[in-house]
């Protein structure tokens, strides 16, 4: 079973994991900090560490997380677990972070998100926000045994392996099918316009290919539609209209309903199903489906960094210009202040202002929102 690669027995996680509330439904780990990965974000020993947590109360989880760890929120601790639940759930991608946080040595960055809406998202890709996550490798810190948790996390999988199939050729490498995957929740973010590498997807693939085929093999070898040769490291796929009209239909909801929306002109008013079966036959249906991802990714990414602003920190003192940081205890006194030194690829998907610079030795003051 795929989701059985995701697990971890990580013993400087859990002590970090120790830290916080133990209602979790599910906690893992990600990023360059957990994963190495090629290019400016290599330096996975001083890589910050990035955490989601998915509570099933997300209210009384607050509540107790605000007692343990008041100083980890924002001046919206003030109002309350209850309003910090309502802009979780209602704003943005369903989930609330708290950056920059020191814990047991670690520069840290944590997400909490419903067990509910988490489940939705893998399923239906509403957001494609934690479910894009999810679709790299991540260490599983925590689980339970919710069933219904559990078996999302293995359909996004699936879901993943299918998007990629349709915007791949009939033949291609591991290497590419990985590369696809780690694509899709990149589509349309525009944060990969504004302070993300581009080279980014890339940089997570490579040094991974061990990881992503762990999470995967066992899908692609189960896969009716698909020869994975494993031992040269290629695939061939059905591109019949046939075959990509049942992979079409096999697609999240939401998804779906984008293609439609997309392709449907101005008062046809066609069902789903219809739609998709012409779009089987287009030959750029995999620029369709890039499209719709697109439609997803972007309003998503935009509402979960606008959130940032509010619940990332009240200091946003902007620093035009590269500043270098000589001392370390510096550094923590602006971490604590929500603010770090930090090259442009130190912090995926945060708002970064100011010059900044990729030169390991110079670095800029900016704020974090995410």
């Amino acid at each position: 079973m795929a989701l059985q690669a995701l697990q971890s027995s990580g013993v400087a996680f859990r002590k970090i994991l120790s830290h916080f509330p133990e209602e979790l439904s599910l906690a893992f780990a990600y990023g360059s900090g957990v994963y190495r990965q090629a290019g400016p974000s290599s330096d996975q020993k001083n890589a910050m560490l990035d955490f989601v947590f998915t509570v099933d109360d997300p209210v009384a989880w607050h509540s107790k997380n605000l007692k343990k760890n008041w100083n980890h929120y924002s001046f919206l601790k003030v109002l309350g677990p209850r309003f910090i639940t309502t802009v979780q759930n209602n704003y943005g991608a369903g989930v609330y972070y708290n950056p920059l946080i020191m814990c047991d040595g670690r520069l840290i960055k944590y997400g909490i998100i419903s067990t509910s809406v988490l489940i939705e998202d893998l399923l239906n890709w509403n957001n494609l926000y934690i479910a894009g996550r999810l679709q790299k490798p991540v260490k599983i810190v925590a689980m339970n045994e919710n069933v219904t948790l559990r078996s999302a996390l293995d359909k996004n999988l699936k879901s993943a392996v299918t998007a990629a199939f349709l915007m791949l050729p009939e033949s291609f490498s591991e290497e590419d099918l990985f590369i696809e995957i780690a694509r899709l929740s990149y589509s349309g973010d525009f944060r990969m316009v504004v302070g993300e590498d581009k080279a980014k997807v890339l940089n997570i693939v490579k040094p991974n290919i061990a990881h992503f085929r762990e999470l995967y093999g066992s899908i692609l070898q189960e896969n009716p539609q698909v020869v994975y040769k494993i031992q040269q490291g290629s695939l061939e796929i059905d591109k019949s209209p046939e075959g990509q009209f049942t992979q079409l239909m096999t697609l999240p909801k939401t998804l779906q309903q984008q293609i439609n929306h997309i392709m449907d002109p101005p008062g046809k008013n066609r069902d789903v199903e219809e739609t998709l079966l012409q779009v089987a036959h287009d030959p750029d249906c995999g620029d369709v489906v890039r499209l719709g991802l697109s439609a997803i990714v972007r309003p998503s990414s935009m509402r979960q960094s606008t959130k940032g602003i509010f619940t990332a920190a009240v200091r946003f003192l902007v620093v035009l210009g590269v500043v270098p940081l000589f001392s370390l205890q510096l550094m923590h006194r602006l971490t604590r202040a929500r603010f770090i030194h930090s090259t442009v690829d130190d912090f995926p998907g945060c708002f970064q202002f100011g010059a900044i610079s990729k030169s390991p030795a110079l670095h800029v003051l900016v704020p974090v929102f995410k």
